[in-house]
């Protein structure tokens, strides 16, 4: 069963791309599709990198992930501070901050998401217990992108 879950959940991302190569890779007992990109140029293009500040929606995932595989092929843990993001490279650190309460976070990219229209940030649920947005769910945030 769980063999088939991670094959639906893999195929949706096949079926969302736009003409990029996928290999299956074997990651101990799991497979694994890797995106291999066919263009030299990157899709994060349109957004300016390091030391460029953002305000982005954001929110965040957890227990219905945990444990799965993410898109560039770690284990999912939500007590980890981690994020996903549709365009940025993976392991892309961002200070991500929530100037309500003056509470700030360093998460790496190492998934893909959010799928949500109008969202730009899908934070770990130890990312968002730490800017204090568990009760909140989505808000917009400063991010900084640092590497």
């Amino acid at each position: 069963m769980n063999k088939i879950l991670i094959f639906l959940f893999l195929l949706s991302f096949w079926s969302c791309s736009s003409g990029n190569l996928y290999k299956t890779e074997e990651i101990s007992d799991r497979k694994v599709h890797k995106k291999f990109e066919t263009e030299a140029k990157s899709s994060t293009s349109k957004i300016e990198l390091k030391g460029t500040v953002h305000y982005w929606v954001c929110s965040y995932y957890g227990g219905k992930f945990h444990g799965r595989v993410t898109s560039n092929g770690e284990i999912f843990d939500m007590y980890k501070l981690t994020c996903a993001h549709k365009e940025l490279p993976f392991n892309t650190s961002l200070k991500v901050t929530n100037e309500d309460n003056g509470r700030s976070v360093i998460v790496r990219v190492n998934d893909r998401g959010p799928f949500i229209e109008g969202r730009d940030l899908d934070l770990s649920y130890a990312a968002a217990d730490a800017l204090g947005i568990l009760n909140i769910g989505v808000k917009k945030l400063k991010v900084q992108i640092l590497k």
